[in-house]
C-alpha cells in the first residue's frame, strides 16, 4: 500500500488523519486493533477527496459511523478508516428533516422533538448515526427507518452522486441496498408527522427507560447480536438453554438479557467471535435454529 504517499497528498488537503488509530476507541464494544489510518470527513466534498486519494493509491477503505454494530478485528483494518463524524448538518423544512450520515440518532430525535415532529421516537436511544441506522434499517419497538425515510443520496466509489428513492432502497429487516456495495450514505430525508412536543417527549423517555431497565448498557457491545429468527426471538433460545452469563474469555452473554454478548472489560474479538460460535452451535443442537449474528465483523482476519 502506497500509505505514505496517501498521507503526503492528505498533508496537501489540509485533511486531519491519525496513523495506527485504535479501533477500540471508536467502537461501543471497546474492541478492535488498529486502523493502518483513520480519517475524519469535515464534509462531503472532503469525502470525494479522500476516496479519491485511495482510489487513486489502490487503499482500501471503510466507512465508519458510531461504531455501535460492527466488531473490529484484533489484528485491526488494513488501509483508511474515514468516520463521516463530520457530515452532520441537520436541516428540518415543515415535516421533512434533512441530515448528514454522520448526525447521531439522539440529535436527530430531539431535533425532531423540538419541531414537534412525531416518528422517530423509536430510535431515541439507539447510538448510532443516521447513515449507519439506514443502512441498516435500524428499529426498535415496532419503527424502523423505512418508515420514515423517503429518499437519501450516496456516494459511489467515483465520488459520484446517486439520489435514491425509498423503493430505490430495498429496505427490510436489517438490510438495504446499500449492504455488501461500496456506496456511502451522506444525507438521508425523512418525512414526520406533526405532534404534541410534550406527548413526543414522553415517548421518547418511555422508550429510553425501557432501553436502561431491560438491556446491558452498563457494559460495552453492540447491541443485540443476533438478527431476530423468524418465529422465535434470539434471546429467549439462548436464555431457554442456559446461556445466561456464560463467558469465553472476557466476552459474556449478559445476565440481564441474553440477546446481548457484553464486553466485561478485557474482550478481545476472538473472544466474541468463539462466544458467537458457542451460542449458536448450542441453539442450532437444541432448537433446530440457526441465530444469524446482527453484528458485522470488520478487519483483518
Amino acid at each position: 500500500m502506497q500509505l505514505n504517499n496517501l498521507c503526503d497528498r492528505l498533508d496537501e488537503y489540509k485533511i486531519e488523519y491519525v496513523l495506527n488509530e485504535p479501533m477500540s476507541h471508536h467502537t461501543t464494544f471497546k474492541i478492535g486493533g488498529n486502523a493502518d489510518l483513520l480519517v475524519k470527513a469535515k464534509s462531503v466534498c472532503e469525502l470525494k477527496h479522500i476516496i479519491s486519494l485511495a482510489t487513486e493509491f489502490d487503499i482500501p477503505y471503510f466507512i465508519l459511523g458510531k461504531g455501535s454494530n460492527i466488531l473490529v478485528s484484533d489484528k485491526g483494518i488494513e488501509g483508511l478508516v474515514i468516520s463521516l463524524d463530520g457530515i452532520n448538518e441537520v436541516s428540518i423544512s415543515s415535516d421533512t428533516i434533512v441530515c448528514g450520515a454522520g448526525v447521531s440518532l439522539r440529535t436527530l430525535c430531539l431535533a425532531a422533538q423540538k419541531a414537534s415532529l412525531s416518528g422517530l421516537e423509536f430510535a431515541y436511544g439507539i447510538p448510532g448515526t443516521v447513515g449507519g441506522a439506514l443502512y441498516m434499517n435500524a428499529g426498535a419497538y415496532g419503527g424502523e427507518m423505512s418508515q420514515v425515510v423517503i429518499s437519501a443520496t450516496a456516494l459511489d466509489h467515483k465520488g459520484n452522486e446517486i439520489k435514491f428513492s425509498l423503493a430505490d432502497m430495498h429496505l427490510g429487516y436489517r438490510t438495504s441496498v446499500f449492504k455488501n456495495t461500496n456506496l456511502i450514505i451522506t444525507s438521508v430525508t425523512m418525512k414526520l408527522s406533526y405532534g404534541n412536543q410534550a406527548e413526543i417527549k414522553a415517548a421518547m423517555d418511555d422508550f429510553f427507560s425501557r432501553r436502561r431497565d431491560k438491556q446491558p448498557l452498563e457494559f460495552p457491545s453492540a447491541g443485540s447480536t443476533f438478527k431476530r429468527p423468524e418465529g422465535y426471538f434470539a434471546g429467549a433460545l439462548i436464555e431457554q438453554n442456559n446461556l445466561k452469563g456464560v463467558s469465553v474469555g472476557g466476552a459474556q452473554v449478559s445476565e440481564k438479557h441474553a440477546g446481548f454478548v457484553i464486553n466485561t472489560g478485557n474482550a478481545t474479538c476472538n473472544d466474541v467471535l468463539d462466544l458467537i460460535k458457542k451460542i449458536n452451535d448450542t441453539v442450532k443442537k437444541s432448537d433446530g435454529v440457526d441465530l444469524e449474528p446482527e453484528v458485522i465483523f470488520v478487519g483483518r482476519k
